[in-house]
C-alpha cells in the first residue's frame, strides 16, 4: 500500500477475547513483544479488566479486523488513583506507519486528563521519540516511568 490512500480506522473500547485479537496478539509474540499476552492473561484471570476509574481498553479496527490496540489504566507503581498509566501500545506490522499508534495514544490522553493529574508510560528506548512527539516529557530517575505528561489546570 504506497500513495496517499487514507485508511479508515474505528477506535472502540475493546475485550480481548476475540479471534481478531487472538490473530494480533499473536503477531505481537512472534515480533518478541509480551504485552498482548500480559494483557490476555490479566484479563482472563480478572486481575485487569480496565474497570476502575478512568481505566478503558481501546481497540483500532479495519473492517473486521483488529490493526491496534492501547489501554490507560490507574497506575500501579504510584499511590492514589491521580496517575494514569499507557498500557499495551501494539499496533499491526501491516497498519504501522499510517498515524494509528498516535491515534490510540492520543485517544488514551483524551480519557486520561478526564480522570487523572499524570499520564504515565514506560517505553522502550525506540519508542521515546514517538513519545516525545505526543508531548511527553523524559522522566530520568523513575524505574517504572520514562516519560510523563501532567496535565495542567484548563488542559
Amino acid at each position: 500500500m504506497g500513495g496517499s490512500a487514507k485508511i479508515d480506522y474505528g477506535i472502540k473500547r475493546l475485550r480481548p477475547v476475540t479471534p481478531a485479537f487472538d490473530m494480533l496478539k499473536d503477531e505481537s509474540r512472534l515480533e518478541g513483544y509480551w504485552m498482548l499476552v500480559r494483557l490476555g492473561d490479566g484479563w482472563a484471570s480478572g486481575r485487569n479488566k480496565f474497570l476502575k476509574r478512568g481505566e478503558a481498553l481501546f481497540g483500532a479496527w479495519h473492517g473486521g479486523e483488529l490493526a491496534g490496540v492501547c489501554g490507560l489504566n490507574i497506575d500501579p507503581y504510584f499511590e492514589g488513583r491521580d496517575h494514569g498509566r499507557v498500557r499495551h501500545l501494539f499496533v499491526s506490522g501491516r497498519h504501522r506507519r499510517a498515524g494509528l499508534g498516535r491515534t490510540l495514544v492520543e485517544t488514551v490522553i483524551d480519557r486520561a486528563r478526564r480522570y487523572f493529574t499524570v499520564l504515565n508510560t514506560r517505553a522502550p528506548p525506540e519508542a521515546f521519540g514517538f513519545y516525545e512527539r505526543l508531548g511527553f516529557q523524559r522522566v530520568e530517575d523513575e524505574e517504572f516511568v520514562t516519560h510523563r505528561m501532567v496535565f495542567g489546570k484548563g488542559n
